[in-house]
């Protein structure tokens, strides 16, 4: 997403002399350096964004990971659950949980795009002077996501107990208050190394793979929203499919769900992802690790797209705003006597 300053003053220069390159006359050219504050503010609108757009398909993809699934909570796709849910459960049920994980995204995401920018920026000009290097990018994402888990986990655990069938919470307050007292506060972080484990190399593949679409289809680094939606998509679809098999661990760890651990032999609360990865096995074979992958794509590649797509358009709108009220102060500077 940064182009090099060298690139950034010919583009200047060529502007300032009345030319212009094909294509430019649509499309400005992203931001090379945008403030922190712009990458924070852009990045918490896309997360929440990201979240509250597709949160019905992630509920439907918490129930489908489920090992020992209720009878009444079986489905063959993700159209049929949502319409057997809506008309079953109520129309706002698939929408459950989404208040927590709303108030999560937003700072998780602010610190998670502002991490990666610098990171890989910085990274970048040491091993790419300033160009792109997915090596750069594959770190960048990796270091961001211990920021974002760290906020995202206890609104996981709470989200994806709100979401399962049956789930014994009246509101959102009693899910925290319940498991706290019942299970520790520890509780809320007890998935958070296979989280980890789960979102590093999905990270790392994601913005690898955003990075390289760009690279091919938007090589000029320009604002164009059809690359951002394009390469969002395909970073979203091949990071979530690969990953899929961690993501079923985590969501058993974050639920615990009774039947399923009564099933495995297990007493107490499960943890730790050795366990976990143990456990599903135990329950379903090697089958059991893609459970809800299909879910989990249509998922995570409209949410994707939209994250990228969002992030690009605010932090390149607020950047134009910020280069604009300079140039509103230099000529109020000028202006005025000396």
């Amino acid at each position: 997403m940064e182009l090099r300053t060298e690139t950034v003053l010919e583009m200047s220069e060529v502007e300032s002399d009345g030319g212009s390159s094909e294509g430019d006359e649509d499309y400005e050219s992203l931001p090379a350096h945008a403030s922190l504050g712009t990458h924070m503010t852009a990045g918490a609108v896309a997360g929440v964004l990201e979240h509250t757009v597709m949160y019905p398909v992630d509920s439907v993809k918490t129930r489908m990971q489920s090992l020992q699934p209720d009878p009444k909570a079986q489905y063959r796709s993700v159209y049929s659950a949502l319409k057997r849910i809506v008309r079953t459960e109520g129309l706002l049920r698939p929408l459950r949980g989404l208040n927590i994980t709303v108030l999560g995204a937003g700072p998780a995401h602010a610190l998670y795009f502002a991490c990666y920018e610098r990171i890989k920026h910085n990274l970048s000009d040491v091993i790419q002077n300033g160009g792109n290097s997915h090596i750069a990018n594959g770190v960048a994402g990796s270091v961001a996501t211990l920021l974002h888990d760290a906020f995202m986990n206890p609104a996981e655990v709470v989200k994806q107990r709100m979401q399962m069938y049956n789930s014994p919470y009246r509101s959102l307050y009693d899910c925290i208050l319940t498991v706290s007292r019942k299970e520790g506060l520890a509780a809320f972080y007890r998935s958070y190394s296979t989280q980890l484990t789960m979102n590093i190399p999905f990270q790392a593949v994601h913005f690898i793979t955003y990075e390289f679409m760009q690279e091919h289809f938007n090589p000029q680094r320009q604002y164009r929203p059809e690359t951002h939606i394009l390469s969002g998509a395909a970073a979203g679809a091949v990071s979530a499919a690969l990953t899929t098999p961690l993501d079923v661990c985590k969501t058993l760890l974050n639920t615990q769900e009774n039947v399923a651990l009564s099933s495995a032999h297990v007493s107490g609360q499960l943890s730790g992802m050795v366990n976990a990865l143990r456990t599903v096995y135990r329950l379903g074979g090697m089958p059991a690790f893609f459970k809800g992958v299909r879910a989990r794509v249509i998922y995570q590649m409209p949410s994707t797209a939209i994250s990228w797509s969002v992030y690009e358009f605010f932090k390149y709108f607020l950047t134009q705003q910020e280069l604009h009220i300079q140039e509103l102060r230099r000529d109020a500077h000028k202006a005025s006597p000396t």
